[in-house]
């Protein structure tokens, strides 16, 4: 007899009952995403303001969770910001799940998120080619910036509430950190 393949994929996910609850899929496995806390939510409000502006003015597009992003049929992820370029955002089925790797990933750190987003998530944007990756950690009031470099996130820098952001991936993109984990 030949085993049954444990593995979840997307398909099968979209069939299972509403229960109200996020989901993420790496490699298959079923990850269940606990609810954000409030400063989580502050701060993801803050940095969709600065992301949003950024695309009315040139034409991209942000999103917030809860939205799927399929690297493939068993990793699915529901990254707390993306941003697409134009070109990026040309490709994208606004009436579909999203099948196009974002240019630019945001994850606001969390206690029940904050080992996954540095570990197995950050693996799977590499993986899938993600350009850039921000970390914001609401504790240490901190902006950590990568860029896929070859297939390898490197360090850009970790920024404190002072520094002056610019983004290696969005050109034209400068902002302040003051303000972002203000209560």
């Amino acid at each position: 007899m030949k085993a049954v393949d444990p593995r979840v994929s997307y398909v099968e996910l979209e069939q299972w009952p509403d229960d109200g609850r996020r989901y993420e899929l790496y490699g298959g496995e079923v990850i269940v995403v606990p609810a954000p806390v409030p400063m989580h939510q502050i701060v993801v409000h803050r940095i969709s303001e600065i992301l949003g502006a950024y695309a009315e003015q040139t034409g991209g597009l942000m999103l917030f969770s809860p939205i799927d992003i399929l690297f493939s049929k068993y990793d699915v992820l529901q990254p707390d910001l993306v941003f697409f370029t134009t070109r990026r955002r040309r490709q994208i089925d606004l009436g579909s799940a999203i099948r196009v790797v974002p240019d630019l990933v945001v994850e606001v750190l969390s206690r029940s998120t904050a080992a996954r987003d540095r570990g197995r998530k950050l693996e799977l944007f590499e993986r899938y080619g993600v350009p850039e990756y921000w970390i914001l950690d609401p504790i240490a009031r901190t902006l950590e910036l990568l860029a896929n470099d070859g297939g390898r996130f490197q360090t850009i820098g970790a920024y404190d509430e002072t520094a002056p952001i610019t983004s290696p991936t969005l050109p034209d993109l400068r902002f302040a950190t003051t303000g972002l984990f203000r209560v």
